[in-house]
């Protein structure tokens, strides 16, 4: 089969979501970073892979990929045998509402870009960490009033699901913005039961070869 690249940037949420599941289906790929920071999405030559300059863009069965969720969908089609998504369509339902809380209402309007555009547009900032954290502390609320009825071990039962996959992303930006994760006692049992997991660390952004050796 053809290889499988994954063009990524170690601290993006959209491409650990896709690193998790990749580790979890235990799919082996080649990494290609992508330094959002220094602008290199912006460069012809990424462009031309992504022509929106975003990340992940992952190349694998000789198609083209983006869009994270887009992509967790398509491994789960095409590689059902570690599944991530729970066999009944009402718990199908609850996992998918999860990811859409997480993966577009509130990690999109928090990253780098939409950031910048927060600081420009109001000319100070300071408001850069008073938005992320307003929106992250929104989404993880929403997510903590159904996994509180939904969670097992994890966000919809005992079996790790694409809820999960988009749970963990979430928690840099919300450590970095300070956000109060006391008001979040589900969402913390959860993230507990994941910690240790193997194809989380494995996913994570300090274990990303472009991370930043300290």
């Amino acid at each position: 089969s053809a290889a499988t690249t994954l063009y990524t940037f170690f601290r993006s949420g959209a491409s650990y979501r896709v690193r998790i599941v990749l580790a979890l289906k235990n799919i082996p790929y080649e990494s290609i970073p992508i330094n959002l920071s220094a602008g290199e999405q912006n460069k012809p030559e990424y462009r031309s892979v992504n022509s929106a300059g975003l990340v992940p863009t992952l190349l694998i069965d000789g198609v083209k990929l983006n869009q994270s969720v887009a992509i967790m969908e398509y491994l789960e089609e095409t590689r059902p045998e570690i599944p991530l998504l729970p066999s009944s369509p009402a718990d199908r339902a609850i996992v998918r509402t999860i990811v859409q809380i997480l993966a577009a209402d509130t990690q999109p309007v928090q990253n780098l870009k939409i950031l910048n555009r927060v600081v420009q547009m109001t000319g100070d900032e300071k408001n850069r960490a008073v938005w992320a954290k307003q929106v992250i502390t929104e989404g993880l609320s929403a997510v903590e009033n159904i996994i509180s009825k939904s969670s097992g071990k994890y966000c919809v039962g005992d079996n790790i699901t694409h809820a999960d996959v988009c749970l963990v992303p979430t928690m840099p930006n919300a450590k970095r913005f300070g956000v109060d994760m006391d008001q979040f006692p589900t969402v913390n049992k959860v993230l507990s039961n994941l910690a240790t997991h193997p194809a989380f660390l494995a996913a994570s952004p300090e274990n990303q070869p472009d991370a930043p050796k300290s």
